[in-house]
């Protein structure tokens, strides 16, 4: 693995954001990625020395560490968002058998019953108060970044879909949707009370040069509640994001795993996202995005996971690029993988994507 990355690059926000903006061929591949499990960040620094000059006690070492291996890897940029304003959620846990395992194991939202099934329940609930959000880490980047690199926004807005499931459980969500919608309002209106502020006071940061929501819609066939409900209850959260992002001059991205073909349109025309990521080979393929809708927003990664997961090098660099042959020219597109890098993807795999980005170059 050390043989990799001879080939070494800079990182050039402002490249980056215009490839996103679609202005045209860039000089290079940029790279993007939701997150990488934390298990792959730190083989990544073991396997490459990445924190050799780094005080594990100074209290910005995770900032310092991100830099240091966003840089490394290619990215143009860290992500970063509000502090203290995380959702109590009923999770269950089971062991992980990946190879760079989580050590306390793999955790799942309970998909059944989530911590608000009723009116009470809605009125007891602990909501995250974004006047006492903290700003630390943007605060941090805000001044110490370096020069070439950017802040990607994310974190405690943009997840209207799945807090509402995340919240009342799916099985129970599903429900409601059909004989207790007033509940399901309450959720929606309570969120909308928290996402509003916390993305109002998230875009005071210069650094920050484009905003993410994360916000999983459906499964392999269709949308996880009906298209008409997601326009009801999910879509205007993310129009008002994006609107926010658009006033500020920022891209609105939005990570959204499942089949979205229902409600594609109003994405791209009335919520008016800039890019699209999650691409799974069983649904879509980011190449056959690229002729469908790569004229209207811009294409975020698509190397789909399993496929990372079981093929061999040659394979991985053939289908690398591929994608970039078709998915580059004019912009819109950068190199990641079909979700994130999970921590059962080989490192070595995931790896070989990344040089072979390195060494690509648009005829």
């Amino acid at each position: 693995m050390k043989n990799l990355f001879s080939k070494k690059i800079e990182p050039d926000w402002d490249s980056f954001i215009n490839c996103i903006n679609r202005k045209g061929n860039p000089n290079r591949v940029h790279n993007i990625e939701l997150f990488l499990d934390i298990e792959i960040q730190d083989a990544v620094c073991k396997t490459f020395n990445l924190l050799d000059n780094l005080n594990n006690s100074d209290p910005y070492f995770h900032e310092k560490k991100q830099i240091k291996l966003q840089r490394f890897l290619g990215y143009d940029y860290v992500t970063a968002g509000l502090e203290n304003m995380d959702f109590l959620l009923a999770f269950s846990t089971t062991d992980d058998t990946a190879e760079n395992a989580h050590k306390d194991g793999r955790s799942y939202i309970d998909e059944s019953k989530g911590p608000i099934t009723n009116w009470e329940e809605f009125e007891k609930y602990p909501w995250p108060d974004p006047e006492k959000a903290s700003t630390r880490m943007l605060e941090w980047y805000n001044k110490n970044l370096p020069d070439d690199m950017c802040i990607i926004a994310g974190g405690c807005f943009g997840h209207i879909a799945e807090h509402l499931c995340w919240l009342m459980g799916y099985e129970t969500l599903c429900y409601a949707l059909f004989d207790n919608r007033d509940l399901v309002k309450a959720v929606y209106d309570k969120l909308m009370e928290i996402y509003i502020p916390a993305i109002k006071l998230t875009l005071q940061f210069d650094r920050i040069k484009a905003v993410w929501g994360s916000d999983d819609m459906g499964f392999k066939t269709g949308t996880l509640i009906s298209p008409d409900d997601l326009r009801e209850f999910v879509l205007p959260s993310h129009k008002i994001i994006a609107e926010f992002s658009h006033k500020h001059g920022k891209p609105y991205l939005l990570h959204s795993c499942g089949n979205l073909t229902d409600i594609m349109d109003e994405l791209i025309n009335d919520v008016k996202i800039d890019a699209k990521h999650s691409f799974e080979d069983t649904i879509e393929q980011v190449t056959d995005a690229k002729s469908n809708y790569g004229d209207k927003i811009s294409l975020l990664g698509g190397i789909d996971v399993d496929f990372l997961c079981n093929a061999n090098e040659d394979a991985i660099r053939k289908r690398v690029r591929k994608t970039l042959e078709i998915c580059m020219p004019g912009g819109g597109y950068c190199l990641g993988t079909g979700n994130s890098v999970a921590n059962y993807i080989p490192l070595e795999n995931y790896l070989i994507m990344l040089d072979e980005g390195r060494n690509f170059e648009l005829a």
